[in-house]
């Protein structure tokens, strides 16, 4: 979508970014997905104007593609605009065009009319400075609709392991991990794809490392549980942690699904 040279050196008519590789797979995107259509779905339902946006979905718009046809289960009327700033993609996308699925060539700037209730950029950020991303964040932020949340975040090639940052208008709200059970021995393998907010802070004394460990702790301390499986482990790990004062967001519900999500303020850089 776009790279780290001058992401928000705008020209006049030319989209804010510069093209990266773009690599996606389809059924990448399911974790967080399922978050959108989960706890995030009122947005939707509330929305005079069900208007999204897929920032960034690269090589291919399957990925743009599922998120319709997932949230066409929330908002029949849904509206997502696949947006990309190599023309290539966009025509690719194009022959995928159907009503409520359009493509268009842009940025960051979001070249569509409307605001909308949700922007989603998974994999994009990742690819800047982590300089970069507050500035990012704002411009996708001054375009969001009454409700809206911007998602930018990071997942593995085949979407086992996810994290993400939700952001309304005021700033970051949430950090949200999501695993595939079973692939993973400690829950802080997930450090990997922690979003470009964070990544680079995952060192001691840093909010973010202090909740990997801790997450780890409450893993061992549910040891007694593994024969039970990976799923009643991590509820408990989920239940130690709120437990142990962290502000753990949901409940049982959504743990089962190899889902954390905690106030951002708890994880937010120190510096």
């Amino acid at each position: 979508m776009a790279g780290p040279a001058g992401p928000l050196r705008a020209t006049r008519g030319r989209p804010v970014g510069n093209v990266t590789r773009g690599t996606t797979n389809p059924n990448r995107m399911r974790r967080v997905d399922r978050w959108l259509t989960g706890p995030q779905a009122w947005r939707l339902r509330r929305a005079v104007d069900p208007l999204v946006v897929d920032l960034g979905y690269g090589a291919t718009p399957a990925t743009a593609v599922e998120l319709f046809e997932r949230l066409q289960c929330i908002r029949p009327d849904v509206r997502v605009c696949g947006i990309e700033i190599e023309p290539e993609r966009v025509r690719a996308g194009h022959l995928l065009s159907k009503p409520g699925l359009s493509f268009h060539r842009g940025g960051f700037e979001l070249p569509i009319a409307g605001n909308p209730v949700l922007v989603r950029a998974f994999n994009v950020l990742r690819q800047y400075e982590e300089a970069d991303v507050p500035g990012i964040w704002a411009l996708v932020q001054d375009r969001l609709g009454v409700n809206g949340l911007f998602v930018d975040g990071t997942c593995d090639e085949i979407g086992r392991r996810a994290t993400w940052v939700a952001l309304d208008a005021s700033g970051p709200l949430s950090l949200s991990m999501s695993i595939r059970f079973g692939s993973f021995t400690a829950p802080s393998e997930l450090a990997e794809r922690l979003p470009k907010a964070l990544i680079h802070r995952n060192v001691p004394g840093e909010p973010v490392n202090a909740l990997l460990q801790a997450m780890d702790r409450q893993w061992l301390e549910a040891a007694p549980l593994a024969s039970f499986g990976q799923r009643q482990r991590w509820q408990a790990m989920c239940q130690g942690l709120r437990n142990a004062g962290w502000p753990v967001h949901d409940g049982q519900v959504r743990w089962r699904l190899g889902e954390l999500t905690v106030d951002w303020a708890a994880v937010a850089p120190l510096r």
